[in-house]
């Protein structure tokens, strides 16, 4: 009897990708199940704001609403003084995305193009959890931003802490910034389907390294916090290996980071960098990109991409380094500390309101 492992060579992404449909269709179980709080949510919000409107009702209402539903309702949770003004807040903000039986208004809620289409006809703030639609209506004020964030969260089931922290991080102003030759390398929409897959910078901040450290450090650090780092690098990067060994014209040589790309369908070499972009680095990566292509790629497969990661880079001298070499290649830099973004700085309270508000609150009690 044979023994020899007879397992296809891309079996370890076919597990990946399983893997992450099966979370994926967890995840939407959940979301379908929270679609109806939701719509209730959002009724209960339109109810009281036509109320307040037409009969003149004030704030002061819906405190007393929140106690006596507490004590005709003990058994049902989530109808706070907060919770139902953060109704009315979420009607106002979308006062189309539902069908209300009260008021019968219609639901037609119209999306920016570079949104694609929700799924099942229902728009997409509409397939989010209400802890999620609550976060993106404190946190983010540009609607088309909000948006953005709540397709991601559907593509790649974010948890709220983890939404949080792409917000935090104002990941939809790195998407897709990465300083590339891939309109030059690759036919549309293959260019632009890459270009999106890549962000500049990435934000190693799960890291606790001290300047100076060594490239191999960081290596180890990154493979250490693997699925944080996994995270950073977005939806569809499955991890083949670290210092993969290739052997050419016998010698041996070592890619720092190997990654499959199960949406692009083409494998990715990372290198990694200290310091500045030096254009010798597109000459190196530019080999690499060959050697994968020659030993590893199929031939189903889209071609090698590669991506040069450095904490420092000129765009200028990147863009004509990478204008010579035959591969795509992208020039990205990372960060080991986050930078609190200048749109949610702004968002934060004063001092002087701060102390308002505890003030408020002590001559509440």
């Amino acid at each position: 009897m044979n023994n020899m492992d007879t397992t296809p060579s891309h079996y370890p992404g076919l597990l990946a990708e399983i893997r992450r449909r099966i979370r994926q269709g967890q995840a939407r179980a959940i979301l379908a199940v929270n679609q109806e709080l939701l719509a209730l949510y959002w009724d209960i919000g339109c109810l009281i704001d036509a109320r307040q409107k037409s009969e003149g009702w004030g704030a002061a209402v819906i405190p007393r609403l929140a106690k006596d539903l507490h004590n005709e309702l003990p058994e049902e949770k989530g109808f706070s003084e907060r919770n139902i003004k953060l109704m009315v807040q979420f009607y106002r903000e979308y006062p189309t995305l539902f069908v209300s039986e009260t008021i019968g208004q219609p639901a037609v809620a119209q999306l920016p193009d570079s949104v694609s289409p929700p799924e099942k006809g229902q728009p997409v703030l509409a397939q989010i959890p209400w802890a999620h639609n609550v976060l993106l209506m404190q946190r983010v004020k540009d609607r088309g931003v909000r948006l953005w964030y709540a397709e991601a969260t559907l593509a790649n089931g974010w948890s709220r802490n983890v939404l949080q922290m792409q917000i935090e991080t104002a990941a939809h102003t790195r998407q897709g910034k990465a300083t590339s030759n891939f309109a030059l390398r690759l036919p549309p929409p293959q260019s632009d389907l890459v270009q999106q897959a890549l962000k500049d910078p990435y934000l190693f901040d799960f890291l606790t390294l001290e300047e100076p450290f060594r490239e191999r450090e960081l290596e180890t650090g990154l493979i250490a916090h693997l699925e944080k780092f996994l995270l950073e690098l977005g939806q569809g990067f499955a991890f083949v290996g670290r210092q993969y060994h290739v052997d050419i014209g016998d010698q041996d040589f070592y890619i720092d980071l190997l990654f499959y790309h199960l949406h692009l369908r083409c494998y990715i070499v990372i290198e990694l960098k200290r310091g500045k972009f030096k254009p010798e680095y597109a000459g190196k990566m530019n080999f690499y990109c060959s050697v994968v292509d020659d030993m590893l790629r199929h031939e189903s497969d889209a071609p090698t991409i590669g991506l040069i990661l450095c904490q420092q880079q000129n765009a200028v001298i990147a863009e004509y380094a990478l204008r010579g070499v035959d591969k795509p290649i992208g020039v990205s830099t990372f960060d080991l500390t986050r930078a609190l973004p200048t749109e949610l700085e702004s968002s934060l309270p004063s001092i002087e309101q701060i102390e308002r508000e505890l003030g408020g609150d002590q001559a509440g009690v």
